[in-house]
């Protein structure tokens, strides 16, 4: 099923504006994740398409389809909330064949695809014990199951892994995505966790006080953000940030002068403008490059991770974090050098925060 979106709003009886002229596409088979802090509407929206929360205007099409007014059964769409919402009295089987069972559905159906659905999910050896007897992992197998066995054409998943340990986010999240590719079914996944969004998603919505930020691919919102906030949001540690005034064709980043004439054409046309310099931990380099930015900085703190080292340094009054090779782990307190390649250099408008 696909399902446009057309200027979608939610205001609540209170005033509260929850979503602002919220436009999108989705095309079939798609899976689109809602990415955004907590309270940024992202989870509204879901509600709204699942038929959980009314719209305050704006239009919802399921195949081309008016379903403003449809009641969630008649919107074909199967969800997997937070919590796991088992039953705690039934087995396995019976609550990933609670659905089924509901509509009356034929005792040997249900029998043939509760198995396939076990089968899937990795249940099959489960599917006679109670809830309470599964890891968390396994009862959000079980909810997934229990979704999936509706044989829907829409899938909404809202913050499924959030009570997951790190362990088990990681294990599901993979299986999450080789069930979307199994079943094809359109997916919305709303999740504050930007690793996630990353990994699962075809195309990313990112969200900020109810309005949409970007849409994009993975990788058109890691190496294009339109915006210091996605910019910011996306990538792990964050973009580093420095606000400066174009003077001269240079900008300032802590005691450092930035020449913006060696990587910027239109770097005339930016003086005496307000900007934000912005630049990611693992875009560095220690080795001096051709039309690369020296900083010269000193090290604060250094994290080592295994494969890689968050260093911390200071330029004047300027934070910022580096990301290097484990190898190359420098000393803390002491000076460090380092360069920024041209093409890693980002410059947003100091008022709108858009890029530039």
């Amino acid at each position: 099923m696909y399902i446009t979106l057309k200027d979608i709003n939610k205001i609540y009886p209170n005033g509260y504006h929850a979503v602002h002229n919220f436009n999108l596409e989705i095309e079939k088979g798609e899976f689109i994740v809602f990415v955004g802090p907590s309270g940024c509407g992202k989870s509204t929206t879901l509600r709204m398409i699942a038929g959980l929360e009314n719209i305050s205007s704006g239009e919802f099409l399921i195949n081309g389809v008016r379903a403003n007014e449809k009641g969630p059964r008649e919107r074909e769409v199967a969800m997997v909330f937070q919590s796991y919402a088992l039953y705690p009295q039934m087995t396995v089987f019976d609550n990933i064949a609670f659905g089924l069972t509901l509509q009356g559905v034929d005792e040997d159906v249900i029998e043939e695809r509760v198995q396939k659905t076990a089968k899937i999910l990795g249940l099959t050896d489960y599917l006679d014990r109670l809830p309470r007897a599964l890891s968390g992992g396994q009862r959000q197998r079980v909810a997934i199951g229990r979704a999936l066995i509706r044989k829907v054409g829409i899938f909404l998943m809202d913050e499924p892994l959030s009570n997951l340990d790190a362990k088990q986010r990681v294990t599901m999240r993979s299986e999450i995505a080789q069930i979307h590719r199994e079943t094809g079914s359109t997916t919305i996944y709303v999740t504050h966790d930007q690793t996630e969004a990353m990994t699962l998603a075809d195309r990313i919505v990112v969200m900020k006080d109810g309005y949409v930020q970007q849409v994009g691919t993975p990788y058109e919102l890691y190496f294009k953000p339109a915006n210091v906030f996605v910019a910011g949001f996306i990538g792990e540690p964050p973009m580093n940030f420095a606000r400066s005034k174009v003077e001269k064709g240079c900008i300032r980043f802590g005691d450092q002068t930035v020449d913006l004439t060696a990587v910027r054409p239109d770097a005339a046309a930016l003086e005496g403008k307000e900007v934000v310099f912005g630049f990611r931990p693992e875009a560095i380099t220690l080795r001096e490059q051709e039309k690369a930015t020296r900083i010269d900085c000193q090290v604060e703190l250094t994290e080592m991770l295994g494969d890689n080292t968050n260093v911390y340094i200071t330029s004047g009054e300027q934070q910022a974090i580096l990301k290097v090779d484990s190898h190359d782990t420098p000393e803390t307190d002491a000076p460090l050098r380092f360069y920024i390649p041209a093409e890693s250099i980002y410059l947003f408008d100091g008022e709108t925060e858009m890029v530039l």
